[in-house]
């Protein structure tokens, strides 16, 4: 039914170089991703022959130094290339977010030997990574987490689980925090482990409402060895390279997040354009056509409102505050546009004939993953006003 094709987004771009990488995006998304969407989510299938084609086409690696493999681009231009990717299928977009967070730690904390012996294979050779800081009893409460590393010589042994992790079992190396010290955030420290360490096993994915095809699974750690060498930073400052791998992350999301949204507005106004009532299109009637200029207003808004992030975090400047808004405004903006576009379309938007009742179940678990929108309130009201005042007695 729907006969107008949507228009693509009209980005502000620093360089010809972003313009060819976001022309590049288009053609990958439209000819290899968004044709085979619906088909897989349904099946549950993962598409990793689509991260090994991202991955031979340079962006996996988008942020990080081309030293290592990596596309020097900046966050406000990766993050773009996320919101293409996430608009033709979320489990994309949102995995190349995820690989690009477990490839944080090393990137920015690792020592050069480390960088230079690992970070080419991750950035760019085939691999895909996976996050592991949340676990079954501490998931807003990290710093709470229970796996532990205790020191064997030159190794370290780790024992727990993880969950809610994002390709976990399937991931060819994990970005994992563990304890190593006191309890609280100071305790803990961040190791670099790979996919096929012995000890180291997927549980059966979770069920999920939707990204059916994005395996999310716990992740078991049965006296998994780790040399030393495979530690990340400093004993003790994992809790720290946790937090600052989330506030690039959350920008991830939030990109997502808008992308996921456009998409759903594309096809509600090709639906409405197209759907005769009354004798004349449905987007035609105003209460229609106000519903869907509230969806792209809310959208422009949290384009421009991750894009003012990404480019503080590119300048240096702290931007904890700004990536805790995006992240809060564009997924609860993806929420409502998959809604609307849901109503939109009436009946039809209820079937499993049109993307749009895909786009909702999928929309909700972004204000969910790496830190709930509660979370986000806190922590923007914590730079607003300071810590809360903790009661006791």
């Amino acid at each position: 039914m729907p006969d107008r094709a949507p228009q693509p987004v009209d980005r502000q771009l620093p360089t010809d170089e972003a313009r060819d990488l976001i022309s590049l995006v288009r053609d990958i998304a439209q000819r290899e991703v968004a044709p085979r969407a619906a088909e897989e989510e349904d099946a549950g299938h993962f598409p990793r022959e689509v991260f090994t084609l991202l991955s031979e086409s340079g962006l996996l690696g988008l942020p990080y130094d081309s030293e290592y493999g990596g596309g020097d681009q900046p966050y406000e231009v990766y993050l773009q290339v996320l919101e293409e990717l996430a608009a033709a299928r979320l489990t994309v977009g949102l995995g190349v977010s995820v690989h690009s967070l477990s490839c944080h730690a090393l990137a920015n904390y690792g020592t050069k030997q480390q960088q230079v012996e690992y970070l080419p294979a991750m950035l760019g050779g085939g691999l895909l990574g996976a996050y592991c800081l949340s676990e079954p009893s501490s998931g807003s409460d990290a710093a709470s987490l229970r796996t532990k590393a205790v020191r064997d010589g030159d190794h370290w042994v780790i024992d727990g689980t993880k969950a809610w992790i994002t390709h976990g079992g399937i991931a060819d190396f994990y970005t994992v925090m563990a304890r190593t010290g006191e309890d609280g955030p100071r305790g803990i420290s961040a190791f670099l482990v790979p996919g096929d360490a012995p000890g180291l096993s997927g549980a059966v994915p979770e069920k999920k409402m939707g990204m059916k095809g994005s395996p999310t699974a716990q992740v078991h750690f049965d006296g998994v060895r780790v040399p030393d060498e495979r530690r990340l930073g400093e004993e003790g400052q994992g809790f720290a390279i946790a937090l600052s791998a989330l506030d690039s992350g959350r920008l991830g999301i939030a990109a997502c997040a808008i992308g996921l949204a456009q998409a759903a507005l594309d096809e509600a106004v090709a639906y409405a354009t197209g759907r005769q009532q009354f004798g004349r299109p449905i987007s035609d009637f105003q209460g229609l056509r106000f519903m869907l200029a509230d969806m792209a207003t809310q959208i422009e808004a949290g384009r421009a409102l991750y894009l003012a992030a990404a480019r503080l975090r590119d300048a240096g400047r702290p931007f904890a505050k700004q990536a805790a808004m995006a992240k809060l405004h564009c997924t609860d903006t993806a929420m409502k546009a998959t809604i609307d576009a849901v109503q939109v379309l009436g009946g039809y938007g209820y079937t499993a004939d049109f993307p749009v009742e895909r786009y909702m179940r999928e929309a909700k678990v972004l204000q969910i993953v790496e830190g709930t929108n509660q979370i986000q309130r806190m922590v923007i009201a914590r730079h607003l006003a300071g810590p809360e005042a903790h009661r006791t007695g």
